[in-house]
């Protein structure tokens, strides 16, 4: 018997030739190999008479090799291995090119079966490079006369290699323990283990394929919940600072901020606010649109904290996004007296309320920390380093990280008994299967309006005939004194990445600023930003563009710049973005790049370049300009692209098959009871070893977060 965690190279008839190939598959060991799956399948199922094909057709025949031979043609130097097939109905001939080796193998007399497409060239049908089988009464078939799976190949692998390699491991595999329960199974109509693996790949009819791959999708899905809910269990039997407010000083304190909170603002509050007056740790994401406001709740929670006489440390992934928090904190703050902290790579601040700041030399910033002085820490993930310690930290607030586990908090603890409460914030919007499954563990409060009297952004796709006139749009736009995003897919010309096909121009930064700068408006002040340049020189290029000065030799009017302009740039004078090869990103993406601009109290516009043709890429960029908001963009991006493009399949390490299964709600949410019905009875799992087993072997293979 083969054993499932039994390397190939153990394995008969798997030699050193199939090993590397099937390495470069990600296939080292039987189980790899046998969840290896299909992605389609074909039906050569039905076997018919020769008399009986008709042109275009795929078919499989089955007949008596009645002659074979292979001969070179001088013009195209290809060689041709032909062979005369003949049933009880008739004879027909099977061609196929460059293959010479086949006239070695199928021998005259022989009896094989023959599945391809039926080809007519002058007159004559013909079998066009068909899958070819020697039949016989002790073999059952493998690559013709059933259903017949296709897998991803790799260059000198087949789908019929790798079926010639499956069917033997299938055959002498140990008989597996299915960690799913029998009633589950039962209630949800899903194959056991052992039958699944077997219909999966060799299925008697196509509904067996399906329902075999339901049955994956669902063990794939309900591991992924128990990795969610089981770490959201560990989180609730932690204890964290009760922090205690009261309504009136809410009230007054939102009666003191510059604009009035929008409905689901004042929602999210009371979400997160309950949340903080828990003995157990809050563990929420706060969700909304690119100047939807987060920051504005995360600072009254902030502001909340520091009047029980606790810290928060309110981190970002980027210096240029701590920056723009700590600068939106200081506004909220500037009557409010709160003591706020600057801590990046290349410097430390303090404000003290009513315009008071002062750089100060980081040991010092870290004392003021470790004293608990400096109530509100804003910084990068230089605030969760070992040199950093808090005297009673409360709570956390990361911008755009939703991953932060019960081992970090308690770093940033130093090891108290208490850890605390956290808040993440993202201005992506995950469609719900994905928000249920990948975030389970996190509650969710949802911004879904924008502030008042904000304008919509003007969005249109621009194609290249006008390209000109989106320039003079550009050109009068700046006049009036507003400022102009240009993005790039690339920062250097000649750059290439995964998305690149080598049929269309892609922009570059490099380039576009070069183009901009001398040919197009050699008049405006054009710069370039890009992540590839300095800190010091990136936050300079971006003070400069965010001053806004009406001096124009001191004011940049252009900025050319990469994907780093997605987050954490908020210049309100900016009214036009212009986006280069927008085909080339996400709309997710896409429209972050457009919140950037709307952010003042003038009309903005986004522009999206393509010079597709594609009817697709039209309709997915036509998306953007016809979504309400950014949750709505978010469904149809997934379901355009799948989640595997959507959340970037290598960045999560998660199965395929849960990655498309991440589409189906219904599943998601079957998955998540049959998940929370376990748990409840048996939350460390005592009495489902298998199920257990199974799941810190999952945890393993899989770096999802």
């Amino acid at each position: 018997m083969i054993q499932l965690g039994a390397p190939l190279s153990e394995v008969y008839g798997i030699g050193p030739r199939f090993l590397s190939k099937l390495k470069n598959l990600g296939i080292q060991n039987v189980r790899d190999l046998l969840w290896h799956f299909p992605t389609r399948y074909e039906d050569f199922s039905q076997i018919y008479a020769i008399r009986d094909l008709e042109p275009n057709q795929e078919a499989t025949i089955q007949g008596v090799i009645k002659e074979i031979g292979g001969r070179r043609t001088w013009r195209k130097h290809l060689y041709i291995v032909e062979a005369l097939v003949s049933d009880e109905t008739g004879s027909i001939r099977a061609v196929w090119f460059n293959q010479p080796y086949i006239k070695n193998i199928l021998q005259p007399g022989r009896i094989a079966n023959f599945s391809g497409k039926v080809v007519v060239s002058n007159e004559e049908i013909y079998l066009s490079n068909p899958v070819y089988e020697l039949v016989s009464d002790w073999r059952e078939t493998k690559h013709t006369g059933r259903i017949v799976p296709i897998y991803p190949e790799t260059r000198g692998l087949t789908s019929k290699g790798l079926r010639y390699l499956i069917k033997p491991v299938l055959d002498e595999l140990e008989k597996l323990r299915d960690f799913i329960p029998h009633d589950i199974l039962k209630n949800k109509n899903l194959p056991e283990i052992n039958e699944a693996l077997q219909a999966v790949h060799f299925p008697e009819n196509l509904e067996e394929a399906v329902a075999a791959k339901r049955r994956f999708a669902f063990e794939d899905l309900l591991l992924l919940e128990f990795t969610v809910l089981t770490e959201k269990l560990k989180i609730a039997k932690e204890k964290a600072m009760p922090l205690k407010f009261k309504i009136e000083e809410i009230k007054e304190i939102l009666s003191k901020l510059p604009f009035e909170l929008t409905e689901t603002q004042k929602k999210s509050l009371w979400e997160i606010l309950k949340d903080l007056n828990k003995t157990q740790p809050m563990n929420r994401l706060l969700q909304g649109d690119v100047g939807s406001g987060k920051t504005v709740i995360a600072a009254v929670a902030a502001l909340v904290a520091a009047k029980n006489g606790a810290q928060t440390a309110f981190m970002a992934p980027t210096e240029i996004l701590a920056r723009q928090h700590y600068g939106t904190l200081k506004k909220i703050f500037s009557e409010l007296g709160a003591e706020i902290g600057l801590l990046t790579s290349s410097e430390a601040k303090i404000f003290y309320g009513h315009r008071l700041e002062s750089s100060i030399k980081k040991p010092d910033f870290l004392k003021e920390i470790s004293n608990g002085k400096i109530k509100i820490s804003v910084g990068t993930h230089a605030l969760i380093q070992k040199n950093v310690s808090f005297l009673n930290l409360a709570l956390v607030v990361i911008d755009e990280q939703h991953r932060f586990g019960v081992k970090q908090r308690k770093e940033l603890v130093g090891g108290k008994n208490l850890v605390p409460h956290l808040l993440s914030m993202s201005a992506t919007p995950i469609p719900r299967t994905l928000s249920l499954t990948l975030f389970g563990d996190l509650d969710l409060s949802l911004i879904t309006e924008l502030p008042k009297n904000r304008k919509p952004i003007i969005t249109k796709v621009v194609a290249p005939e006008n390209r000109e006139k989106a320039y003079a749009f550009i050109r009068g736009q700046v006049k009036r004194d507003r400022q102009v995003f240009v993005i790039c897919p690339r920062i250097e010309p000649g750059e290439k990445n995964e998305t690149d096909t080598g049929k269309l121009e892609i922009k570059s930064v490099k380039e576009e600023f070069e183009k901009l700068a001398k040919k197009i408006f050699p008049d405006l002040r054009v710069s370039v930003l890009h992540g590839k340049m300095a800190s010091k020189e990136k936050e300079r290029t971006m003070s400069a563009f965010a001053k806004a000065s009406a001096d124009k030799r001191e004011r940049i009017d252009i900025l050319v710049a990469t994907s780093v302009v997605e987050v954490g740039v908020d210049v309100p004078n900016a009214t036009i973005m212009m986006i280069e090869g927008a085909d080339r990103f996400g709309l997710a993406q896409l429209y972050q790049f457009r919140g950037r601009v709307g952010r003042g109290e003038h009309q903005s516009f986004c522009f999206l370049f393509t010079d597709s043709s594609s009817k697709t890429t039209r309709r997915r960029l036509e998306s953007i300009v016809k979504a309400k908001n950014g949750f709505e963009l978010a469904e149809r991006d997934l379901a355009i692209r799948g989640p595997g493009e959507f959340l970037g399949t290598i960045q999560t390490g998660m199965p395929d098959l849960a990655m498309k299964a991440l589409q189906n709600l219904e599943l998601v949410k079957d998955a998540r009871e049959e998940a929370l019905a376990i748990l409840k009875k048996d939350p460390s799992l005592k009495n489902f070893t298998a199920l257990r087993e199974r799941l810190t072997d999952f945890k393993k293979e899989t770096h999802w977060e």
